[in-house]
């Protein structure tokens, strides 16, 4: 493993690799093996832990810049490197300091790669007290980057009767778990979110997440915005992506239309007015972006003090970013054809992926819940409720 004395640096080389084969993996689908152990040797798994526990000590604001360089040219390892800080964060949020300090510490020393498989809202899955811990038993599904993975975060419903949502961070090789490799979605294609099968997985006591526990405190609250501004600034690159591609394909290949009246495509002023409507929502966007980025990082450096109406304040910011950014994206990523021509849309370029990826993730989280939310705020003056998803 290297210690990248500029990880932006680092991130940008992986990327240009990334680049030469990503319309062709794209198709492939499947476990980007040779991307993962690029990003293992590279270092940046362990961006975002502090350097006392080993890591390269980064701020949000730049562990996401990462994910948004990433996805320009990958949005599945993009996501899947986002991940990797979310499940570090989940375990930092949620666990004793005696269990999340070795986990990172260990993340560092052995090179880990950390898969999800909480998805809280499919509740298959159920938690049997056994003797020291509990038995995981069901299945779970969008399993982000579990395969080839090292750890796991799963999530299962007590069977006590309360259905509390437990949380556990264990091994991806224990006994009675099975990865089914059954992820064939249109977009997203090399994220490995399929399902995951639990047969009477035994858990430790010590694995299990329960102090403070999911969502239950202001500062432990941070998780799940944390997962919403991950993808804000993943839609923001996948958009710049598709803006860049579109940008190169214009300049030098796409052809004028014969009623335009000029000799190239760049000068034809419906080209133009596209390209300058991509322009004006990416820089909103990106001002979006980066006001929630920083306005996380204060959030985050201050703590078990941070206050519910701070949290509030910034999950209204991370909520307008992720409603411009699904917006702005999905619209450039459809219209980037306007620009090119038909000749852009053979196959082998697969510049639909842009969309294809945005399309399959933005699904996720439904964008008009978000805007309901948004309005609850802004006409009633409700703050967001905390969840899983707010």
């Amino acid at each position: 493993m290297t210690t990248p004395n500029d990880p932006v640096l680092v991130a940008r080389r992986l990327a240009a690799d990334w680049a030469s084969t990503a319309a062709e993996r794209d198709e492939r689908g499947g476990t980007p093996k040779r991307e993962r152990d690029a990003l293992r040797d590279s270092g940046l798994l362990t961006l975002s832990i502090p350097r006392e526990f080993g890591g390269l000590g980064a701020s949000w604001s730049d562990t996401l810049n990462i994910v948004r360089e990433f996805a320009k040219v990958d949005s599945s390892m993009a996501h899947v490197f986002g991940f990797q800080h979310l499940m570090l964060a989940t375990v930092r949020l949620f666990s004793r300091p005696d269990q999340w300090q070795p986990w990172l510490e260990q993340t560092v020393r052995q090179r880990w790669f950390w898969g999800n498989a909480l998805n809280p809202l499919d509740t298959r899955t159920v938690a049997t007290r056994i003797d020291g811990g509990r038995e995981f038993s069901g299945m779970k599904s969008f399993c982000s980057g579990a395969s080839d993975s090292d750890r796991l975060i799963a999530s299962a419903l007590e069977d006590s009767g309360a259905g509390k949502l437990l949380i556990a961070a264990i091994p991806t090789d224990r006994v009675g778990i099975t990865l089914l490799n059954d992820w064939n979605n249109m977009g997203q294609r090399q994220t490995d979110s399929g399902s995951a099968r639990f047969e009477r997985v035994r858990v430790a006591e010590d694995e299990l997440l329960l102090d403070p526990g999911p969502l239950s405190t202001v500062f432990s609250g941070l998780r799940p915005l944390l997962a919403q501004l991950t993808f804000v600034n993943l839609f923001l690159g996948i958009a710049e992506g598709a803006f860049e591609q579109a940008q190169h394909y214009t300049t030098h290949e796409a052809r004028a239309w014969f009623k335009s009246e000029v000799d190239r495509a760049v000068d034809d002023p419906y080209v133009l007015a596209h390209y300058g409507e991509f322009w004006v929502g990416l820089e909103a966007v990106r001002a979006l972006a980066e006001r929630a980025n920083a306005l996380f990082d204060n959030a985050w450096n201050r703590g078990e003090q941070l206050r519910a109406e701070e949290r509030a304040n910034l999950a209204l910011a991370i909520g307008s970013a992720k409603v411009h950014a699904t917006r702005v994206a999905l619209d450039l990523s459809s219209r980037l054809f306007e620009v090119t021509g038909a000749r852009a849309t053979h196959a082998s370029r697969r510049f639909d992926r842009y969309w294809r990826n945005l399309r399959t993730q933005t699904l996720h989280d439904p964008v008009d819940y978000r805007i309901r939310e948004l309005g609850e705020w802004a006409l009633k003056q409700k703050p967001p409720t905390p969840s899983f998803y707010s």
